[in-house]
């Protein structure tokens, strides 16, 4: 049986006490030996800067990193620039978007799509880096059509990737069903599935009307009948997160990829509950 790959995600802390709280967050995570930790990358100045800044953090505590980097609104020499100092710290592996343009940014840049992105890392630099990509088990929000999207999938495979991460999703037929459509279409590198822990019901709602990721209706109006309650809204969500896991593995996902949003008890609740 091959490897599981198990990773975790963080954004980069935007204040002191957010940098010393992530510091603390990968203390508890770093035990469970994931494949690598990922932080995310906004397309403004300086939210790069903390993305590399977090990545030094990680690499000097010995820890796998891979960064995020998005391609909109970036220039070729940027994106030279930022590769030849990752390469320089050591960083083996990448996660290549295309990214949101930010409001106000009123150019797109000199790449339009991921696959352009992951070809020019390619180009740029060889082998060096493991790259992952971005996969939408229920379709990207701005796909015309969910085939239409499995061949925009394949086609950054074709480019050059090595691996995927899928949006978080609470349907496991959804990515089954979404795995078998690649296969089908030849493309045959892992597929991990990115896992959402429920912390605030909220958020949780705000990011999914942002992304397209379907928060499934009886899983919606349970979350909504808590209320402000936090304890029962997060004990809810460790049950069918858990649930959710333990069905994906069973299937044969090769692994789990969790957004962490900086904290590490709802995914050590659950790595715990899976026995891993």
């Amino acid at each position: 049986m091959t490897r599981r790959l198990f990773s975790f995600e963080f954004y980069p802390p935007q204040t002191p006490e957010g940098v010393k709280k992530l510091a603390a967050v990968r203390v508890q995570l770093a035990p469970l030996n994931p494949e690598f930790f990922s932080v995310t990358f906004g397309a403004g100045g300086s939210t790069q800067d903390r993305t590399l800044e977090t990545i030094r953090q990680i690499k000097a505590e010995g820890h796998n990193a891979a960064p995020h980097l998005s391609c909109v609104g970036s220039t070729r020499e940027n994106i030279v620039a930022i590769l030849n100092t990752y390469k320089d710290m050591g960083v083996k592996r990448i996660v290549a978007l295309r990214g949101d343009l930010p409001s106000g940014m009123h150019s797109i840049g000199e790449f339009h799509y991921a696959n352009e992105l992951v070809a020019f890392i390619r180009e740029q630099t060889g082998d060096h880096f493991h790259i992952e990509v971005a996969a939408y088990p229920e379709f990207h929000p701005q796909a015309r059509s969910a085939q239409q999207d499995m061949l925009n999938f394949k086609r950054k495979v074709d480019s050059g990737a090595d691996s995927a991460i899928t949006q978080y999703f609470y349907n496991a037929d959804g990515y089954f069903r979404f795995v078998d459509g690649c296969r089908k279409l030849g493309v045959t590198v892992p597929i991990v599935p990115g896992i959402m822990p429920v912390v605030k019901f909220a958020q949780l709602a705000r990011f999914s009307d942002a992304c397209g990721a379907e928060i499934p209706r009886w899983m919606r109006k349970t979350l909504e009948g808590y209320g402000d309650d936090t304890e029962a809204v997060q004990a809810f969500g460790l049950d069918v997160v858990t649930q959710l896991c333990e069905k994906l593995l069973a299937g044969g996902a090769p692994g789990l990829h969790f957004y962490t949003l900086n904290h590490a008890g709802p995914s050590l609740e659950i790595w715990k509950r899976l026995g891993l």
